[in-house]
């Protein structure tokens, strides 16, 4: 059976492919909401993008309200931002949360429907341009035609997707995320070597998403810390942004597993960003998976570096999910107590969290059979730390 695999319309990669931004936005619009965080729009190469969009005469206005994670609440403000100003195409710079808020933006402006009233469908309505400009490496966002955004009215982080919500241009410039909180990096850099992990492992992986995901598990243990622990260190920057790119690549087209269906409804019970309640499950869900599948896990474990050629498979496997939880430890991640979650809410919520995540979709894509049991086993094990 033949398997399509998508991209974004256009990529610019490479440090100050910023200033490329004008040629690539000609015919896009004639004004721009900018969708971006209140710290994001504090930093030089925020400035450097009004000047890019003054120069070329595109006017803009812009959106900070994008505070944490996405919700309808935030979404709604936005688009109420964009039919006030007359904007016609979209502009998001930042971490994950504002390109997923312009996707949902995006939906909602162009169809007057509420965006959680299409959860659970394929979005295919005709969107307004939209540019996505990471300043972090790791969400892959501007890569993939999903968006996360929570439902305030059910409490569910929900999963939409569709092609059409796959931006017209990336500008993947490794120099805007320099200023990073180390934690920041930390965070977003382990979200990517979670969608590459998931992508590979990946009911759903084909030859293609293949390759770029193993060449993303490569980078990232390459990089990671050393972007982690010295945040000036452009070539880690600079290859972490690739990485964040073809794993974000991989999971639009494989999508993700255990991990981030699991990880959801954490984020949406108990606000901890997204990537580290991915870092917080990865070690023990990719121990859970690997079982069914060694010869897959011990792969990854010989392009990360952490078995020989000629390790047997199964303790490759192994190996490699000791190597997961080394790289976590080694960018800090805290547990859940650490992070300040109160553990008698917690289990007060894992009935509610094992049935949103299954309900998600993505822990049917994982390579081992999963089951509501071994979902709350798992999340009754990040106490164990």
């Amino acid at each position: 059976m033949g398997r399509e695999f998508f991209l974004p319309r256009r990529i610019i990669t490479g440090k100050d492919a910023l200033e490329s931004l004008p040629e690539h936005i000609a015919g896009f619009g004639k004004k721009a909401l900018i969708v971006t965080g209140r710290t994001v729009c504090k930093l030089e190469g925020f400035a450097r993008l009004l000047e890019l969009l003054s120069g070329c005469g595109i006017e803009y206005t812009v959106f900070t309200e994008i505070t944490g994670e996405p919700d309808d609440q935030m979404i709604k403000a936005g688009v109420e931002v964009y039919n006030a100003n007359n904007c016609d195409f979209i502009i998001a710079m930042g971490g994950g949360s504002p390109l997923d808020s312009m996707k949902a933006i995006a939906v909602w402006a162009a169809t007057g429907t509420n965006v959680c009233d299409f959860y659970g469908k394929n979005i295919a309505a005709k969107l307004p341009k939209m540019v996505a400009i990471p300043t972090t490496a790791g969400t892959g966002s501007e890569a993939t035609q999903f968006t996360v955004i929570t439902d305030t009215r059910s409490g569910v982080k929900m999963l939409l997707k569709g092609q059409a919500l796959m931006p017209d241009l990336a500008v993947v410039d490794p120099s805007l995320g320099v200023s990073s909180p180390k934690s920041i990096t930390a965070y977003t850099g382990l979200d990517a070597l979670t969608h590459a992990v998931e992508s590979y492992t990946s009911r759903r992986a084909q030859p293609l998403t293949d390759s770029l995901s193993l060449a993303a598990v490569k980078r990232i243990f390459k990089y990671l810390v050393r972007a982690y622990k010295d945040g000036g260190d452009l070539e880690a920057r600079g290859e972490m942004s690739i990485a964040a790119l073809e794993a974000g690549i991989s999971i639009n087209n494989a999508s993700v597993t255990l991990v981030h269906g699991m990880s959801r409804p954490i984020g949406a019970m108990f606000h901890v960003p997204h990537g580290l309640s991915n870092a917080m499950l990865l070690p023990d869900c990719i121990e859970f998976a690997c079982g069914a599948a060694p010869d897959r896990f011990a792969e990854l474990a010989r392009i990360a570096g952490v078995a020989a050629p000629h390790t047997e498979d199964a303790v490759a496997a192994e190996l490699f999910v000791k190597a997961l939880r080394e790289i976590c430890r080694q960018c800090d991640i805290p547990t859940l107590r650490e992070y300040g979650v109160d553990k008698d809410k917690f289990y007060g919520c894992i009935d509610k969290m094992a049935d949103d995540a299954l309900m998600s979709g993505s822990p049917a894509n994982t390579i081992r059979e999963v089951t509501k049991a071994d979902i709350l086993n798992i999340y009754e094990k990040l106490w164990q730390y």
